[in-house]
């Protein structure tokens, strides 16, 4: 692979689920060597989480988080002083298991940085690495609760809604990801690994510093809008004759171009300012929602477009599959029977691959074990 800033490093994977093995993914398509740690038998707990699944019996969302990895069947238990030694030719150590567990075999952050001053151990925990809840574990849906996510989404006075995507699993794999490339570069000058700690909980509360800062001044919780914005109208969905579509007219001079399509008037008083439209959403809307609702998205998206309103179609992921622009940037990779989304950065002009898909439990135990001379 050309773009591969970090070939020569290896990493050691002690991950499941999502949101570890997201961030030896992202490392693996850098060009790092990934091996990836499992247990015997059933392997990854992702390995089951579907349908779908392939031909084989993976599942589809162990593909999409595991690509370019080697696998390796230890017992964590028995086996501790073989992955003990394996870390002694690792640059990185990605884990996410059962908080305090690793240190229950020798294989906690303490003792394998001093052991292996060298080494980067990132450790991804659902509620942080400090703190009177930092043992316990926790998945998206617990997170995205906990952290007040869920009461941002849909509509005021519904139910709390969950994000479909498992945006603090991936965030955190980011996160992760992030914070080894900075320690490794920082290693290159002191020589030292350090510690690396993301969680599930500080991705959520990153995701809402703009309505943490709000509620400092407003004391007040964040409204719900469904697709809407608290801060900003017109900036939200329609419905139209056919399928929704979102218009974003951010600003005076834009909504004023708006009502140049929508047939209304631009100087009523009400709607002068960001400010006045917002304090007379329900009155705007009104006058908004039938016009859209009369015509199908195509008229208005041809509209909007002309007239310099940024606007597009809300589209299914069925519809996204075979978008012209998706295919452009080469968003999409398939591998075998799936097709799933590739590292979302170009590197000089083009986006780095992975060297290989997701590899069967235990693939390269032989391989891995002889290389290290543990065979």
């Amino acid at each position: 692979m050309d773009n591969a800033p970090l070939a020569g490093i290896r990493v050691i994977e002690v991950a499941q689920n999502i949101a570890g093995p997201i961030c030896g993914q992202i490392l693996a398509q850098l060009g790092a060597d990934v091996v990836k740690v499992e247990r015997p038998g059933s392997g990854d707990d992702a390995r089951g989480w579907g349908p779908p699944f392939i031909t084989d019996g993976t599942s589809t969302t162990f593909i999409a988080c595991n690509r370019g990895k080697r696998s390796l069947v230890l017992d964590l238990k028995r086996d501790a002083a073989k992955l003990d030694a394996l870390c002694a030719t690792a640059d990185v150590f990605v884990q996410n298991m059962r908080p305090g567990m690793l240190e229950e075999i020798g294989l906690g952050a303490d003792t394998l940085c001093a052991k292996h001053p060298r080494l980067v151990y990132a450790g991804i925990s659902a509620f942080g690495h400090t703190g009177p809840r930092a043992m316990e574990g926790g998945y998206e849906p617990i997170l995205q609760g906990y952290s007040g996510l869920m009461m941002m989404n849909g509509e005021e006075g519904g139910p709390p809604t969950r994000t479909s995507p498992q945006i603090l699993d991936i965030g955190t794999g980011l996160w992760a990801a992030l914070g080894v490339v900075a320690a490794l570069h920082r290693r290159r000058d002191t020589g030292r690994g350090g510690r690396v700690d993301a969680s599930l909980l500080e991705t959520a509360l990153g995701w809402m510093g703009p309505h943490f800062a709000g509620f400092s001044v407003s004391g007040q919780n964040p409204k719900r809008h469904l697709s809407g914005n608290p801060n900003t109208v017109v900036f939200q969905a329609f419905a139209t004759a056919t399928q929704p579509i979102m218009v974003a007219a951010a600003n005076d001079r834009l909504f004023v171009k708006l009502c140049g399509v929508m047939g209304i008037a631009e100087d009523d008083p009400r709607f002068a300012t960001n400010r006045l439209r917002v304090a007379n959403k329900a009155a705007l809307l009104a006058m908004l929602e039938p016009r859209f609702a009369a015509q199908p998205a195509d008229h208005w998206l041809g509209l909007l477009n002309a007239a310099g309103v940024p606007c597009g179609p809300v589209n299914t992921i069925s519809a996204m599959a075979v978008d012209a622009q998706v295919a452009a940037l080469g968003a999409l990779e398939a591998w075998g029977e799936v097709t799933a989304t590739g590292l979302p950065i170009n590197l000089d002009g083009a986006k780095p691959r992975a060297a290989r898909g997701a590899p069967a439990i235990g693939e390269h135990t032989a391989e891995i074990l002889r290389e290290a001379g543990l065979d």
